[in-house]
């Protein structure tokens, strides 16, 4: 379950993301293109190819919630 809150970080994806990847796809999209840490509990948000879409991306103890 996501939890937001003011005590998160979040990070906007500064490109469109391709929507058929899930969790593990985009986790490595923010370790490999936006240099962060995916296990830190910030919120990392993507937003689809038409601009119409978003994806929230955050990891819990439980593991990837999106």
């Amino acid at each position: 379950m996501l939890h937001l809150n003011s005590a998160c970080r979040y990070f906007y994806y500064n490109g469109t993301a391709d929507f058929r990847k899930g969790a593990y796809g985009l986790s490595g999209l923010v370790r490999n293109e936006m240099q962060q840490n995916v296990l830190s509990g910030d919120v990392f948000i993507f937003i689809g190819r038409r601009g119409n879409k978003i994806k929230l991306l955050q990891w819990d103890s439980d593991g990837f919630a999106l």
